[in-house]
């Protein structure tokens, strides 16, 4: 089995390449799934967020609402990394449990996992290596500012405060540049692909 890291920042179009591997047979695992699974009612990371943080953080089917904790643990430091310590061993125990479900049927499996903090919480030395979806700032904006509605001036905020994208490039083992057309992507990815199958990098 594969495991492949895949990341980018804000408007790269992570996700968009994560579906062109999906498309191709891969297993794609978000890790924005796996993270907003563990806050599901019932589960353990459920019941200790609220004994750590108080019924107040509760909406009123009494589901966790994600943004009143983050309006909590955004302004401290502290607190936000009591809610990671709580959260990521859930994350970890269900990527680990999906990755051995995964090996048991198909032992030859490429699995991507979709991480959008990859280098930024030092995850690289889990995967076999790790593909950065890179686009040029000017692009990024663009599509940032028609996704979301936003100013010039909002969405440069939005990609200044992540780790910029240049510096995952150079961290990268596999880069997809994904400025241009759609079929040049796709292109790319198709290569990758194939490579990674026959054994030529990963």
């Amino acid at each position: 089995m594969k495991f492949i890291g895949l990341t980018g920042s804000i408007a790269t179009g992570k996700s968009f390449v994560g579906e062109m591997f999906k498309e191709l047979g891969c297993y794609v695992i978000d890790a924005d799934e796996l993270a907003h699974s563990v806050y599901a009612k019932g589960e353990k990371a459920y019941f200790a967020i609220i004994k750590t943080f108080g019924r107040g953080v509760l909406d009123k089917n009494e589901n966790i609402d994600r943004k009143k904790l983050g309006s909590i643990v955004l302004k401290d430091r502290e607190k936000l990394r009591l809610l990671e310590d709580i959260v990521h061993p859930e994350i970890e125990k269900k990527r680990q449990k999906l990755l051995e479900e995964i090996k048991k049927k198909e032992k030859d499996a490429i699995v991507i996992y979709d991480v959008p903090l990859l280098f930024e919480k030092n995850m690289a030395s889990l995967f076999d290596c790790v593909i950065v979806v890179w686009s040029d700032e000017k692009t990024q904006l663009k599509r940032l500012m028609m996704r979301n509605g936003l100013s010039k001036e909002e969405a440069l905020k939005r990609i200044r405060l992540q780790m910029p994208i240049d510096e995952k490039k150079r961290l990268a083992d596999i880069i997809i540049d994904n400025s241009g057309s759609t079929e040049r992507t796709k292109e790319q990815v198709l290569s990758i692909f194939e490579k990674i199958k026959n054994g030529h990098i990963c």
